[in-house]
């Protein structure tokens, strides 16, 4: 099936008023053919960088939302706000998230469920940590995240899962091509069981230490179809790079 590569940028908890320089290069680039990319700054930049891509290919994310779409919820934000400020995306379910703030795989469907109310594209997380991985238990784990996480009424126009082993985040190691092969064709089989044949055409996308250096080897493996980029992702010529290692 012909699947639209996604090369998605997550900033996490980095980028000020000056970082639209980064967008700006991102923006004025040679669009690569059949490439979709999407930057997901804080949500402070969110309106600030919909604006100035608002005529580009580019899209806008946010990183979380909260389920409710308003209420007494002080310092969080509703999928209906990013959408507003000019959003087309969130990211829900982030290992960070749901190890620093303990977000279960019901919390994170409910965010999802919000962000598709909202119109939003919901970005689900999900992965093994390393003790799982030794343990055996990937697949496992990952596959109850994916039963638990992603709302049943799904499509593949509002839904994008990112797998990201929790132990390459950051640390500048990655699972082999054959582990990523195999955990990949896994997702796509518990996506065609959730959701029958939306399963299919949901985008795959690899997160964890993804760089310019390697990515063409791994944008290169069945089902996976395209990035989630962290630290690359705030180099435009780095993140760019990606985007063009993606096949074509």
């Amino acid at each position: 099936m012909d699947i639209l590569p996604l090369i998605a940028g997550n900033w996490k908890m980095n980028g000020l008023a000056a970082s639209v320089a980064e967008l700006d290069v991102i923006i004025r680039s040679p669009p690569e053919p059949r490439v979709e990319l999407l930057i997901c700054p804080p949500a402070t930049l969110v309106p600030f960088f919909a604006v100035r891509a608002k005529t580009s290919r580019v899209h806008i994310g946010g990183q979380d939302c909260h389920p409710e779409p308003s209420g007494a919820h002080t310092g969080d934000i509703a999928a209906e706000m990013l959408k507003d400020a000019g959003a087309s995306y969130v990211i829900v379910g982030h290992s960070e998230r749901r190890a620093d703030h303990g977000e279960t795989d019901a919390l994170v469907r409910r965010k999802a469920e919000a962000a598709h109310r909202a119109g939003l594209i919901a970005v689900v997380c999900v992965g093994e940590t390393e003790a799982e991985r030794q343990a055996g238990k990937a697949t496992d784990v990952v596959g109850n995240q994916i039963q638990g996480s992603i709302p049943g009424g799904a499509t593949a126009a509002n839904l994008v899962v990112a797998y990201e082993p929790v132990w390459a985040i950051g640390t500048g190691m990655t699972p082999t091509t054959k582990d990523i092969e195999q955990i990949h064709g896994f997702i796509r089989q518990e996506l065609s069981r959730k959701l029958k044949g939306e399963g299919a055409a949901v985008r795959i996308l690899y997160g964890g230490s993804l760089k310019p250096a390697n990515a063409a080897e791994i944008l290169a493996i069945p089902d996976v179809n395209g990035g989630l980029i962290g630290g690359a992702s705030l180099k435009a010529g780095d993140f760019l790079a990606i985007a063009a290692a993606a096949p074509k």
